[in-house]
């Protein structure tokens, strides 16, 4: 195998804000999150949950793809309501990120000083699935 070349990396660990409280008041912060494939992306749009509420869609997006979290048996939609907003948007964000749809920001730099920054775009902030 070429230097250049390295594994598909398909798994991602995330350490959440605030973390998960289930019902025991435990809480789950440490987790990992695989790579959306095109059946993850599509699957969720004949959920009736989805067709009732778009916004909906994220949450299921992320419960396909979250892998682990803490010692939570099974992480499904209703795992992912339960989750601070603050946590949610960390999830949001990184599935963007690992999955390549984080093209919303360009970078810029100041006439001034010529410090560089990503600026974000018109299309940030939009929800999960919506790429």
């Amino acid at each position: 195998m070429p230097e250049n070349d390295s594994p598909l990396r398909t798994e991602y660990d995330f350490q959440l804000p605030h973390g998960y409280v289930d019902a025991a008041g435990t809480v789950h912060r440490q987790g990992a999150m695989r790579l959306a494939t095109a059946r993850d992306e599509l699957s969720p749009l004949i959920d009736q949950r989805v067709r009732e509420n778009p916004a909906y869609l994220g949450v299921i997006l992320l419960s396909l793809v979250i892998t682990r979290l803490g010692t939570v048996s099974e992480v499904h939609a209703g795992v992912v309501e339960q989750l601070f907003a603050k946590d949610l948007a960390y999830l949001q964000d990184l599935y963007r990120r690992i999955n390549g749809l984080d093209s919303s920001h360009g970078a810029v730099a100041c006439p001034s000083c010529g410090t560089s920054f990503a600026l974000p775009g018109p299309a940030s902030g939009g929800r999960l699935g919506e790429a």
